[in-house]
Order: structure tokens, then C-alpha cells, then sequence
């Protein structure tokens, strides 16, 4: 492999095998018939983006939990709506098509053998394991997601080098890229302060209800004004401020909302993930292309998944 700057290609897995399940026909089956189309999908996108960006580091970041019970008990109604079955004191069951949920662990079971790191953190989402990640990196990252929220990661100016979202909303091949002033300039405000927007706004597809009647102008006004969600607050509070009534009544209104949305919504970027090797299969001596050949051709048999692994496995040799 040819020498190759070092970056870091972070994957939030979820959200691009539910791309890949719904954008590719479900008629790619293995031999015995079982869809394979999200398998597939999957693969062929990071061949994809592998190829495209050259990274030195990969992880496919992995939802442990996707509804972790400490988000739910600071705001019951977070991700409420995709919830078919509750589990006491364990992680509630997300609605996933069928077809879909039988791809899982093969995706699992063919990036081990690939050698590319999964990596969850039990009790937190892959966003969650993405923004450890990304924070002190020490080189430059890609977020490749279709999920807003990591936005609040964006930060051209990371010691080590940027970190960049790639914006998967139109498809993966025609992904945007998220830098500090494509965020500024699509939501007007800046990257670090995209989840107090977040917050204020709301995201019914998450759960969350925002402010009554805040929708994205006025929240990037309200931070404009106030700088942050905090001298938002402080503003509707204080009436010698000029914020107008009706919006300083709706502010204090959602005051238990805000009390706890903030921690909903911020990313962590602590977790302890342990000692992970990152690197990419075929990057060093170390870490052939695939790291389980027999595995591997087992699998590429067993699901018919052959040439995508071919096209991958081509790329990580480049």
C-alpha cells in the first residue's frame, strides 16, 4: 500500500446499513434466499468511501444501546416513538424491519473478518463512541453520517487536524461535507453551538419537543442575540432584556424541558473505549487484508456477498 497521510474514517454504522436496506433491492439475496441487500449496501459503501478518502484509521461505531435508560430518565419521550417492545433494566427494542435485523450480525461477522474495528460502548449510542473518538484524535476525521446531531462535532480547527461530518441525507455517493462554515452557512450558527440549536428547535424524530414555536430561524436568532443557549435563558428571565414577550413566555414555559435537553442531545466524549487498534487492514505488516481469510471466504460463501468483499478488499490493497 502506498504511503498515505494519517486520518480517521469514523462510521456511524447504523444509520448507513439502514440506508443501504432501504436503497438497495431487496431481491440481492444469499444462495438459501435470505436478503443481503443491507450487507451488500454496507460494504460497497465503504469501498466507497475508503476509496475516496484514504483514510489510515476506520470504525465502524456501533449503537450498544441505541435508547440509553440515563437519556430516557432525564427525557421519557427521547427516541419514545421507535420503541415496539420496553425491556426493564435492560435496552429497549427498536422497531427494524425484519429483513433487516437478520443482516445485523452478518455485517458484524464480516467486518471482524475483514478486519475493520466495531467498536460500542455498553449504556451509549454510536454517536456516543464517535465523539470520544473524534475529540483528540490527533489527526484529521470524517464523520460519515445521516444523523444532525453530529454536527456539534464539526471543528475546523482541532488540534491534530479537522473534523469534518460527511452529510449522508442525499445518498453516499452524492454526501455533503460538513465543515465550521457550511454549518454557520446552512443553519446560522456555529458548529458549537449546533446543539444548543438542536435543543431549542427540537427533533420530532428523536423525540425531542423544543421550544413551542422555535423553529430553525429563530433559534439561530436567539443564539445570535444571547450567544448561547445559557444567555438565552438568562435573557428570557431577565425582563429588562428586549426579547419580546410572547418568546420570553415561551422560553420560560419549556424551563423543565431545557433543564435536561442540553444532556440529551450533547454527544459524550469520554467514554472509556479501552486499548482499540484502528488502523485500517492492510495499512501495516501487522494488519493484513483481510485478517481472517478462511473466516472470510466462509462468510463471502455462505451469504453470496463475494463481490462486494472483492471491491473492498481491492481498495484496503491500494
Amino acid at each position: 500500500m502506498s504511503e498515505r497521510p494519517q486520518s480517521l474514517l469514523l462510521l456511524d454504522t447504523a444509520s448507513l446499513y439502514f440506508r443501504a436496506f432501504f436503497g438497495v433491492p431487496d431481491t440481492i439475496t444469499a444462495p438459501d434466499g435470505t436478503p443481503v441487500n443491507a450487507v451488500r449496501g454496507l460494504l460497497d459503501f465503504l469501498t466507497r468511501l475508503i476509496g475516496q478518502y484514504r483514510p489510515t484509521h476506520v470504525v465502524c461505531c456501533w449503537d450498544n444501546d441505541w435508547r440509553p435508560q440515563w437519556r430516557v430518565d432525564l427525557l421519557p419521550s427521547y427516541k419514545g416513538h421507535r420503541v415496539v417492545e420496553e425491556v426493564a433494566g435492560g435496552s429497549d427494542v427498536e422497531e427494524v424491519p425484519d429483513p433487516l435485523a437478520i443482516q445485523v450480525p452478518v455485517i458484524a461477522e464480516t467486518l471482524a473478518a475483514l478486519g475493520i474495528a466495531v467498536v460500542g460502548a455498553d449504556g451509549y449510542e454510536a454517536d456516543d463512541v464517535i465523539g470520544t473518538l473524534a475529540t483528540g484524535a490527533g489527526m484529521p476525521v470524517n464523520v460519515v453520517t445521516g444523523d444532525r446531531d453530529l454536527f456539534q462535532l464539526v471543528d475546523d480547527h482541532a488540534a491534530g487536524g479537522p473534523v469534518r461530518v460527511l452529510y449522508t441525507a442525499r445518498g453516499v455517493g452524492r454526501h455533503e461535507v460538513l465543515t465550521d462554515a457550511v454549518v454557520q452557512e446552512k443553519y446560522g450558527v456555529p458548529a458549537n453551538r449546533y446543539a444548543d440549536f438542536a435543543t431549542l428547535r427540537g427533533d420530532t424524530s428523536d423525540g425531542l419537543p423544543g421550544v413551542k414555536g422555535v423553529g430553525d430561524k429563530t433559534a439561530a436568532s436567539l443564539l445570535s442575540s444571547y450567544g448561547d443557549l445559557a444567555g438565552v435563558r438568562a435573557a428570557a428571565a431577565d425582563p429588562a432584556t428586549p426579547l419580546a414577550a410572547g418568546m420570553r413566555a415561551k422560553i420560560n414555559a419549556a424551563g423543565d424541558y431545557l433543564d435536561v435537553a442540553p444532556q440529551v442531545v450533547a454527544v459524550v466524549r469520554d467514554i472509556d473505549l479501552g486499548e482499540v487498534d484502528l488502523r485500517l487492514p492492510g495499512t501495516a505488516d501487522d494488519r493484513p487484508a483481510p485478517a481472517d481469510s478462511t473466516r472470510l471466504d466462509a462468510l463471502t460463501q455462505r451469504w453470496g456477498i463475494g463481490s462486494s468483499v472483492e471491491r473492498l478488499l481491492e481498495v484496503l490493497r491500494d
